[in-house]
């Protein structure tokens, strides 16, 4: 399998123990996509400007849009016949020419409240982008929260709420929600850090600056599932591709207290109930003085494995659900993304 990674000097891709690169001139590229041998890799910075590197047939070149306003691109996302890409400050890009040329769509920032969205602490940025392919759209922006359209990016809606379960404590984890009613709460902190669909119709899995959550209605109420993870901060959120319960994330020990495995020791945290009950999974990592740092975009999943990349340079995979590990990269430049081709 191959692993597509962003870093802070260039894109490396990971094949059976083989580390080829970097490529895209060095620039930091803070995600990367692919599929049927094509590439996208989106970045750049200061210098560079913003841009999407794209590789077909072996040979790579580069788009910079025009990316107008966007200092750096965070994300790239495949979407029926199109690709979009995210940027800091927080605009959305459409590309229907496969990556040549980029138009900005204006309705996600024209929306009311936008211009009181706050930045996180690396700017206003949109982080993440999920396409179901069918025209529902779902974007995580540091910090204002989570967006949701449902005609292609046309119109948008705030995704922010909170709910409790009103059923039976353990419903979800026995029947996936069937019947299952949400009180409606207040709104949850809005310094999303990544989103991931579950492998069910509506359900997505988040991380944000204070826990993780789950929805099961494509956003509209999210339901908190840090209970018994060993902290409330992390970045990554990962979910297999066919197994609806099973997610993964890699919790961190805080938010000012170094923002690295609790306890100096790697844990991927896995559950297989969407959060009821979490497991840490640590078999081939590092069980001591462990000081790494793992990125918004820097897990992912596949059907045949898990993967994520450090701030240390290494990348780890499982090839059996996160249960054991292997380390398959190390000193790369700092982990930004971790992908697998598709």
């Amino acid at each position: 399998m191959e692993i597509l990674v962003g870093t802070t000097k260039g894109l490396f891709v990971l094949n059976e123990g083989r580390v080829a690169g970097p490529f895209c001139e060095g620039w930091p590229i803070n995600h990367a996509i692919g599929r049927g041998g094509e590439i996208l890799a989106a970045g750049g910075g200061k210098w560079e400007g913003a841009g999407v590197w794209r590789r077909r047939g072996g040979e790579w070149s580069v788009s910079k849009g025009p990316f107008e306003g966007a200092e750096q691109l965070w994300s790239v996302c495949y979407d029926r016949g199109r690709v979009l890409a995210g940027s800091k400050p927080a605009y959305l890009f459409e590309s229907v020419d496969g990556g040549v040329s980029w138009a900005r769509l204006e309705a996600l920032t024209d929306q009311p409240g936008a211009d009181q969205w706050m930045p996180g602490a690396v700017g206003l940025t949109l982080h993440t982008i999920l396409s179901d392919q069918k025209g529902g759209l779902w974007v995580g922006i540091s910090a204002a929260g989570v967006f949701e359209s449902r005609d292609g990016g046309a119109s948008w809606a705030m995704r922010n709420r909170r709910g409790n379960r009103a059923g039976p404590a353990g419903a979800l984890a026995r029947d996936w929600g069937d019947g299952v009613e949400f009180r409606r709460e207040d709104e949850i902190f809005s310094c999303v850090h990544n989103l991931a669909f579950g492998a069910a119709e509506g359900l997505i899995y988040m991380q944000n600056h204070q826990g993780v959550y789950r929805s099961r209605d494509g956003g509209q109420v999210w339901e908190e599932v840090t209970a018994g993870l060993p902290s409330t901060f992390g970045f990554p959120v990962a979910a297999h591709p066919t197994k609806p319960g099973v997610f993964w994330v890699f919790p961190l020990n805080g938010d000012s207290m170094g923002r690295y495995p609790v306890g100096a020791r790697a844990l991927v945290w896995k559950t297989e109930d969407g959060g009821e009950t979490w497991a840490g999974k640590g078999k081939g990592l590092p069980e001591k003085d462990c000081f790494f740092t793992v990125l918004r975009q820097g897990m992912a999943s596949c059907p045949g494995g898990v993967a994520f990349g450090t701030n240390s340079g290494s990348v780890f995979l499982s090839v059996d659900e996160g249960e054991t590990w292997e380390e398959v990269a190390r000193h790369l430049p700092t982990v930004l993304s971790v992908e697998f081709m598709g």
